[in-house]
């Protein structure tokens, strides 16, 4: 059974609206796609769905609660969930600098949750109420 996937295409500002005529998983024509660049993106998005992960994750001792975060690489759409039960789980220590790996291979896809800010660790001492 024939069946028309519809894709916005976002490889460039224009957010084409691409038709996927599509039969038994396989894509039998594509029509609405300005660009090649487009029917690639709707071919990508149609087999592989990826997702970059913007989130936070929880600190100790840092300035701040949380630290934001993000995939070091786009993830698969349909892990993103089992990524942030992961992410929600951890709780790093201050301080935390830029590029710092949060947490490794996350949900096994081999990419890795790295921090998008430096965080540095709360002072504390007598000097540290001034």
């Amino acid at each position: 059974m024939t069946e028309t996937v519809e894709i916005t295409c976002i490889s460039c500002p224009l957010g084409c609206d691409i038709d996927l005529e599509v039969e038994d998983g396989e894509i039998l024509s594509i029509n609405g796609a300005t660009c090649p660049a487009g029917e690639e993106y709707a071919k990508e998005e149609y087999r592989n769905p990826t997702r970059t992960l913007p989130t936070t994750a929880r600190v100790k001792g840092g300035i701040l609660p949380l630290v934001p975060v993000k995939s070091a690489e786009p993830l698969p759409k349909g892990q993103l969930e089992a990524a942030m039960e992961e992410i929600a789980a951890v709780e790093v220590t201050a301080p935390v600098e830029l590029g710092d790996v949060i947490v490794e291979n996350v949900c096994g896809t081999g990419v890795d949750i790295v921090a998008t800010r430096d965080l540095p660790a709360e002072e504390s001492g007598p000097l540290a109420a001034d």
